[in-house]
């Protein structure tokens, strides 16, 4: 079964949405630990996740952990909002299927792009590769898309 472009534009919204959801349930999660005692709840994590407190890298994320104030707290929060309402922008625009939904897209997901691979060398992982894979794929499909397009139509003045 062959897609179309409006069909590949929705999927791609639908995606840029799941980010956004994601991102804002995880702002929220970083918000409620406001109040709370870092050390204690990562402890609690450790044992559920029955990871290994003895382990290099656990003990440095802990030592992180617990060391971080209620001001940095907040800018991770907010930092991840600002995140979804730019994936929430793209993905309404390519929802609409709206030309400036594309640039938008385009100009966002590509400015990352250097970004995760970046971390993606540093610390390389199945997802962090599959998501510079497809990032990559959108901004390549969406550059086709744009240059192969006819521009909408001008309105006409009555």
């Amino acid at each position: 079964m062959r897609f179309r472009h409006d069909q590949l534009l929705r999927l791609i919204a639908v995606f840029k949405f799941f980010k956004a959801a994601s991102l804002i349930a995880i702002s929220l999660g970083i918000f409620r630990l406001l109040h709370k005692d870092l050390g204690d709840v990562a402890e609690h994590w450790l044992r559920a996740l029955r990871l290994d407190p003895g382990n290099h890298l656990v003990m440095t994320a802990l030592i992180h952990v617990s060391n971080l104030t209620p001001e940095q707290i907040r800018k991770l929060g907010l930092v991840g909002l600002i995140y979804a309402a730019l994936f929430l922008t793209e993905g309404t625009g390519l929802w609409m299927l709206k030309r400036w939904g594309e640039w938008v897209t385009v100009v966002i997901t590509g400015s990352l792009v250097p970004f995760e691979f970046y971390g993606l060398c540093r610390h390389p992982t199945a997802i962090k590769a599959a998501v510079v894979v497809i990032n990559v794929a959108i901004v390549v499909f969406l550059i086709y898309g744009i240059r192969n397009k006819p521009e909408a139509p001008e309105k006409q003045a009555i």
